[in-house]
Parts: structure tokens; sequence; C-alpha cells
């Protein structure tokens, strides 16, 4: 599975820390960044994390302290050394999931720019999530049921769309789904 999103952190971190924890082997990508008011800085993908950490503590450690983001900075980089390109990768995945519908989007567009060459399915599914910490647990919790759920089904291809109507009226979030072909 692969998990794609913007260079919104506080959204990514609780779901791949879920996901971890149940054993969801998950590659995670982010989209460019873009600037925001929240940051000191924007890196490009050739950019450490350690860097990163230690050149945004430098800018204002205080400011990054408290609004968490060199707490998940510290341990993204125990998980990779930096972040992933979504467009760079050559891998094949049954899911990718987003949480924001520009990054779903980018997704598709990506995909359906590619060269077909196996013709193997990919379901691309979103999930809005706001960026913000309470929302991105809430978030992470029910993307890794939905996980979960997919798991257990013995064809991913014809109940992925009951699966997601079944989420939607339970969480009383809409999903954006396509299937797209490598």
């Amino acid at each position: 599975m692969a998990m794609h999103k913007s260079s919104n952190f506080s959204t990514s971190f609780p779901t791949l820390t879920f996901l971890s924890e149940i054993v969801i082997l998950i590659v995670s990508f982010f989209s460019s960044p873009e600037r925001s008011q929240r940051w000191l800085g924007v890196y490009d993908f050739s950019t450490v994390y350690e860097q990163m950490y230690n050149d945004l503590l430098r800018k204002g450690k205080e400011l990054y302290m408290q609004n968490g983001i060199s707490h998940m900075l510290d341990r993204k980089k125990q998980i990779k050394p930096r972040p992933e390109r979504f467009q760079n990768c050559k891998d094949l995945f049954d899911l990718i999931l987003t949480c924001e519908e520009r990054v779903y989007d980018q997704v598709v567009e990506d995909l359906n720019s590619r060269e077909q060459e196996t013709c193997q399915p990919v379901h691309v599914v979103n999930m809005d999530i706001q960026d913000h910490h309470e929302e991105a647990t809430l978030g992470a919790f029910l993307i890794c049921e939905l996980c979960q759920c997919l798991q257990h089904t013995e064809d991913m291809d014809n109940e992925m769309d009951e699966l997601l109507l079944e989420f939607k009226e339970k969480s009383s979030r809409a999903f954006l789904h396509t299937v797209c072909f490598y």
C-alpha cells in the first residue's frame, strides 16, 4: 500500500504509526512542498530529515517544539532518511491512499499519464483529513480500520465500493475512489 500526502506532517504521521503497528506494509510519499505560514523553510526531496530537523530548530526551536513538528521529524528520521516522491517511484501498489483531494488529483493524473505496461489495477482512495492533530488522529484510526477490512476481503476489486459506502455511513465522511492501471 502507498500513502501519498502533501507536506502535512500532522496528518500523515499518526496514520503511518498506526499502520506500522498492525503490520501493514506501507510506503509513504510527499507531493512537492508548498509554502505555508507555519513553515520557516521548504525543503526539496533530497534533504534528509536530520537536516530539516536541525535547520528548523536553528530557525525557531520554540515554535517547532510547540507545534510538534520537531517531534514528528525526529520520529520520521528514525523510519527513513528522507521524503520520497511518488512520481519517481516505479513500484506497483494495490492501494494508494491520499488525505487531500488536491493530492488525490495529482496521483490520478500521474498514474493516467504513465504508459500502461502490466494493466494491473490500483485503487486510489481519498479521505480528506484536516491538518491538525485531533483530526489526523481520528483519520488515522479510520484509515487503519479501512486497511484492516481490506486485508480481509477476498476480492478487493469487487468489494471496494461497498466497503467505502459502509465507511461513509459510519464516519460521515465522503471518499473519492478511482481505479487506475499500471
